[in-house]
């Protein structure tokens, strides 16, 4: 009977992940080797097709390109920040509470809110950024306009929002860290920059891993605020794997294409977390 009862606990929460995780994951494979099947002609089955024409795909090429760099320029830079924001409102400073409230906030905004925000910067002419540099003599420029520039401003917009959050879990690893520790180091001698290089910040080792596959799933996921600000323009240079996943399926209307182009993505996220675990795993020290 106590089986009985067991299992029928377990099944509202395994209906739930069969229909939305399992099922889209095995469906979603299958239907990247079929063709996109239209009212008139049924899906036929193409095996490898849709991957080799994703190989000769220029716009794929350029999206995964942008994603590097988007990955590269925010991944390193919010947890630097955090590890910063972290220490700093971790040691005694006056309204303390305060700065971890400013520090936090943007977290909790919408992305599309977000995004909203960020236009009074980048507008031409009438943004901050461009009120700011009149007064030098710089003129106007078209930020999100740009192809040379758009990316920068996605990138600075999800650091702005994203160090804050990285930042609650640096605290929290902080101050579970004993002070007898810090104690111990200045009566030895040890300078704040050694005892933070040589035994906080291994300490911090299990929240970095953690924190880590979190901005790395992040870089690939973002969709909201390109909806705002750039629709992936101009000409592609701030399209994301995900944004053009979105246009395929949703603006193109060839599911097929996007499933193999979400395959690939699943793929790529998988094949990151697994390395980051093989190689950071043996680094880290657990308490």
């Amino acid at each position: 009977m106590m089986s009985v009862y067991g299992w029928l606990m377990f099944m509202p929460a395994a209906t739930f992940l069969i229909a939305f995780t399992y099922y889209p994951t095995v469906a979603t494979l299958a239907k990247s080797f079929y063709s996109q099947g239209t009212a008139l002609r049924a899906a036929e089955f193409v095996g490898l097709e849709n991957f080799e024409y994703m190989l000769d795909d220029d716009v794929f090429w350029q999206v995964a390109w942008n994603n590097v760099i988007y990955a590269a320029g925010t991944i390193p830079i919010s947890i630097a920040l955090a590890i910063a924001m972290a220490l700093w409102v971790n040691g005694r400073l006056p309204l303390k509470s305060i700065a971890r409230m400013a520090y936090f906030t943007p977290t909790i905004l919408p992305m599309i809110a977000v995004a909203n925000i960020w236009l009074f910067f980048y507008t031409p002419d009438i943004g901050l950024i461009d009120q700011f540099t009149r007064l030098f003599g710089i003129p106007s420029h078209n930020w999100l306009g740009d192809p040379n520039t758009v990316l920068g401003c996605i990138i600075v917009i999800t650091i702005w929002k994203e160090a804050g959050f990285f930042m609650i879990f640096y605290l929290a690893a902080l101050q579970s860290v004993s002070p007898e520790l810090e104690e111990a180091a200045k009566l030895e001698g040890a300078s704040r920059w050694y005892f933070f290089r040589r035994v906080l910040f291994q300490i911090l080792m299990p929240t970095t891993l953690f924190v880590l596959i979190n901005a790395v799933i992040n870089s690939f996921k973002l969709v909201d605020q390109l909806f705002i600000l750039t629709k992936g323009g101009p000409d592609n240079a701030s399209s994301l794997l995900l944004y053009y996943i979105y246009e395929v399926a949703f603006s193109f209307l060839d599911q097929a294409y996007a499933s193999t182009l979400t395959v690939v993505l699943l793929a790529v996220l998988a094949l990151i977390a697994i390395g980051q675990f093989v190689f950071l795993d043996k680094r880290v020290h657990y308490q």
